[in-house]
């Protein structure tokens, strides 16, 4: 691991990392928050998965949770969105696909499957450094997300519920096996046929029998990508159908941006660190 920037926030360190990825087969970058906490002792991690062209440093940058985060004592890992590199398979011109479009699946198609694997990295790879490197409390973890990282987040709690203590989302695609903008991607990374496709899709999964404690979402009712791509009203009927407590609060005025997610943030920790904490 190499130590790209380092910085103290609210008493903690705010560090940008990079390693040399097997599962991507790239070099992968990511940020950890630290609180001071950690000065006694290892602490709960929380996990959160970034959307749509996005990298680890939006929500560093602009999701405002550090203050929080040192006040509760919670360690924040934001991963990047994709595999990364000028010789890897990309689509430059679909801000869908490709570089900062991983979706966090394991990619089975060529010429994809070598490098897109955001699943495996996430679930596998990037915990074990983390485990090795920082002061983290592997059987304390929440996971929570916006957009396509509120998709994975969603998903990969369903697949590990054994895991994760809690998960929550800002603005999810909730089926992206049907949306517009995942649809395709999903074709790409996975191939024709549909029925592989459910394992990465929340309302798939619940219909399937995966089951998680709860869930609680943020959806701003000003998102122009409301009706066509996220449609939470669907994980609604999910989870009701299935039994899944959800708390689902429909903001008002609220787009998709972090002005959304900055508004909120502190919600979504406290939420946490009350589940990482029982």
């Amino acid at each position: 691991m190499k130590t790209i920037s380092q910085a103290k926030s609210h008493g903690g360190v705010q560090g940008v990392y990079s390693h040399a990825s097997d599962v991507c087969a790239c070099d992968m970058t990511f940020s950890v928050f630290v609180p001071p906490q950690a000065a006694q002792g290892p602490l709960s991690v929380v996990w959160y998965l970034s959307g749509l062209t996005c990298t680890h440093a939006n929500v560093m940058d602009k999701g405002e949770y550090r203050r929080m985060a040192a006040e509760l004592g919670l360690i924040i890992v934001c991963p990047d969105t994709s595999p990364r590199g000028a010789d890897l398979p990309d689509e430059k011109d679909n801000w869908q696909f490709g570089s900062g479009a991983g979706f966090y699946v394991d990619a089975t198609q060529e010429p994809y499957a070598k490098n897109y694997r955001m699943y495996s990295y996430v679930t596998e790879e990037l915990p074990a450094l983390i485990a090795r490197e920082f002061p983290a409390d592997m059987t304390r973890q929440a996971i929570f997300g916006h957009s396509m990282g509120g998709h994975g987040a969603l998903t990969i709690a369903l697949k590990n519920p054994e895991r994760f203590k809690s998960c929550s989302a800002f603005a999810p695609i909730v089926q992206p096996s049907t949306a517009g903008w995942s649809k395709p991607a999903f074709e790409k990374y996975l191939g024709g046929d549909e029925a592989s496709w459910r394992t990465y899709d929340t309302t798939s999964l619940i219909e399937d029998g995966r089951r998680f404690p709860e869930f609680l979402v943020d959806q701003g009712t000003a998102d122009g990508f409301l009706k066509d791509g996220l449609r939470p009203w669907l994980l609604e009927e999910a989870c009701a159908k299935a039994g899944i407590p959800l708390t689902l609060r429909m903001q008002d005025g609220y787009d998709h941006s972090y002005f959304f997610i900055s508004t909120f943030m502190d919600d979504h920790l406290r939420w946490h660190a009350q589940r990482l904490s029982a």
